[in-house]
Order: structure tokens, then sequence, then C-alpha cells
């Protein structure tokens, strides 16, 4: 499994950050696992995370790309798994 930075690291060269932004979402829901642990069945997790991310962006004006969007990611992705008991 990839870590943030790894992704971060290979999507990097990506200029646009429309194409940055779609390589690094492809990334995190190739290595999504949520099927495998006891919230299966009732979300994946990835999708969550982006549609968060989406909610945060409309909400604050924000717009990340690159490491900024990997670790937000990564993050919410660990917030949503540990709060979905």
């Amino acid at each position: 499994m990839k870590t943030p930075f790894e992704i971060a690291d290979e999507t990097d060269e990506i200029g646009d950050p429309k194409k940055n932004r779609a390589a690094i979402f492809r990334e995190f829901r190739a290595q999504d696992e949520s099927r495998l642990w006891p919230i299966s069945g009732r979300f994946n997790v990835t999708e969550r995370a982006i549609r968060h991310l989406y909610k945060w962006e409309r909400e604050t004006g924000g717009y990340l790309a690159g490491l900024e969007l990997t670790l937000w990611l990564d993050d919410e992705i660990g917030r949503i798994v540990n709060n979905a008991a």
C-alpha cells in the first residue's frame, strides 16, 4: 500500500491540477480496502472521504491538490474508519 507521500510524488509531475486530482483519486480508490473491514457493505470509505472533500471545498472556498490533497484524504479516511463503529 502506498503512502500519501508516495502517491503525491508519483502524481507531482502532472501540471494540470484537475488531472493531478484525478490521478490521486484513482490511486486512493485502487488501494481502498473498506470491503475487508467490519464496515463492509455499509459504504466505501474512499468515496465518502472524497465527498467530504468536495463539501469542505464548497464551504471554505479551498481547493487541494498534490501532497496537501493526499494528506487530507489519508486523514479523512482514518477519521471515517475510526468513527464507523
